[in-house]
């Protein structure tokens, strides 16, 4: 194993991250503020190592992240065994995400779709899934986004590596940030709200 280049590689991903990817980062950070803020929920769904994103950003919005604070409704669509078996077996496994999207999501909330290379098909069901019941749908992606980024109305894609390990490392760093600025703009608003009734 060369220590170094994967080094070189890592610290580049962060500077990426950090860099050109950051602007973007804030805005879809500031959509899920939005959404939640006006009631709605984040929906989060990935295959395999982007699964375990999807659940690790879920778990952060909806219990904490660095800071304690009130419940915000986020679900990942990767955890029930029960709903994610029974739609593969009796349809397609392509159907598993997208179908929840269809009978969990509302206008207003927002999806979070996760897939290293953007073709995954099942991810790519699921923004589709959202764009027809009026959910707004962010890509976590890598690569050029591949065909999830153009189903999905913004995209984060780490585009400094095709490499899948320095792909998801980039996610990892990402779903910190996101976590990261919800809280601390979901927080702001609370400390509003308390200001106000004095």
């Amino acid at each position: 194993m060369n220590w170094n280049a994967i080094r070189t590689d890592h610290a580049g991903v962060a500077d990426h991250v950090f860099g050109p990817m950051r602007p973007a980062v804030e805005t879809a950070a500031e959509t899920m503020v939005c959404a939640l803020r006006a009631g709605g929920k984040i929906l989060c769904c990935g295959n395999g190592g982007s699964a375990a994103d999807a659940q690790h950003f879920a778990a952060e919005i909806l219990n904490r992240f660095e800071t304690d604070h009130e419940p915000w409704p986020a679900l990942a669509l990767t955890t029930d065994s029960s709903v994610l078996t029974s739609i593969a077996n009796d349809y397609d496994y392509a159907e598993v995400f997208g179908k929840q999207v269809r009978g969990l999501g509302r206008p207003g909330d927002v999806l979070l779709a996760i897939s290293t290379r953007g073709h995954s098909e099942s991810v790519v069901r699921a923004a589709k899934a959202a764009r027809g019941a009026g959910l707004t749908s962010i890509a976590l992606t890598g690569a050029d986004g591949g065909t999830l980024a153009e189903y999905c109305d913004q995209a984060l894609i780490v585009k400094c590596s095709r490499v899948t390990a320095r792909i998801q490392e980039g996610h990892a760093m990402i779903v910190h940030l996101l976590a990261g600025i919800i809280e601390e703009r979901m927080s702001e608003e609370r400390s509003d709200l308390g200001t106000s009734r004095r």
